[in-house]
């Protein structure tokens, strides 16, 4: 059996090569694809090196994040509640894309260009669903660590499930824009709309996707009930933070300023608070805990 310890080494491995090659597909797409100059002068390996990243690059980014997730997720909440969230979250948004590439509905009319990996059926990468899987599964995590309190409620499950959703939603807001009007697209609206060039409907779809998905999942948790590693929410928050971070630069670089602005007062800054809820509620938890060993204690001296 895999230690913990070498987990979580694993699970840093990912991570950091999740953040790297984000890093060096903004450095690609930002610095040297406006300047083809600098291409042109390039030695062999370094054209061979570019035209791999810009092949490849968007598909080897989010297979690590999707992999430091799935580790994450089963060494502080074990395989069941792993494959409980990763298996709706990746089937449902999968159904979900090819519907709204095949019909429209629910995002909007659009189509994926090249740069992500291999299509299915010809029309959605297979690393779209990974990407719902691992934004969707930190942002979850980083709602359900701050609001949940024991013993959780209908209704507090339901705000979970939402907040969640709208903080998937809010990267949303400042991806979309950018990587769909970047120097090298990964996506076309074949309808534009008037939020920079992308349809309102998109994010009505994106949180209806990511609300079905979260309930799935809740509903499947519920099996078998945990205590979540309010402790452990380093790894999540840091998926987060980072692919916020590539998605703003994107935007910005694009001119794009108020998609970074609505992205940071509906999910940065609420997942932000959420963290510190956890961090909160885990020291008044053991707080709590010490002293009713301290009084358990005093009991039994008597």
């Amino acid at each position: 059996m895999i230690s913990i310890s070498t987990l979580v080494r694993v699970e840093r491995v990912f991570l950091a090569g999740h953040i790297f090659s984000m890093a060096f597909g903004l450095a690609g797409l930002l610095l040297v694809l406006p300047h083809p100059d600098f291409i042109a002068n390039l030695p062999a390996i370094g054209k061979t090196a570019f035209s791999w990243s810009m092949a490849g690059g968007g598909a080897i980014y989010m297979l690590l994040g999707m992999a430091a997730v799935a580790v994450y997720a089963y060494r502080t909440l074990g395989l069941w509640h792993c494959l409980g969230f990763m298996l709706p979250s990746i089937s449902i948004s999968l159904g979900s894309e090819l519907l709204g590439t095949s019909t429209g509905f629910p995002f909007g009319h659009y189509r994926y260009l090249t740069g992500l990996g291999y299509k299915i059926a010809g029309l959605v990468p297979f690393t779209i669903p990974l990407s719902w899987f691992y934004l969707g599964f930190s942002a979850y995590i980083i709602a359900r660590a701050g609001l949940e309190q024991h013993p959780h409620t209908k209704r507090q499950l339901s705000s979970i499930i939402l907040l969640g959703a709208i903080l998937l939603t809010s990267w949303d807001f400042v991806l979309d824009p950018a990587m769909s009007q970047t120097t090298m697209p990964f996506w076309v609206w074949e309808q534009p709309g008037a939020f920079f060039g992308m349809p309102y409907q998109n994010f009505a779809g994106w949180l209806g996707t990511g609300a079905i998905f979260m309930t799935v999942a809740t509903l499947l948790w519920q099996v078998k009930p945990l205590t979540l590693p309010r402790t452990q929410l380093n790894l999540p928050l840091a998926i987060y933070l980072s692919n916020f971070a590539f998605a703003s630069i994107m935007s910005i670089a694009a001119g794009i300023y108020l998609s970074v602005l609505l992205g940071i007062v509906l999910g940065l800054i609420p997942a932000l608070i959420l963290y510190q809820m956890a961090i909160s509620q885990s020291a008044i938890d053991r707080t709590s805990l010490d002293s009713e060993r301290a009084d358990l204690a005093a009991l039994k001296s008597l």
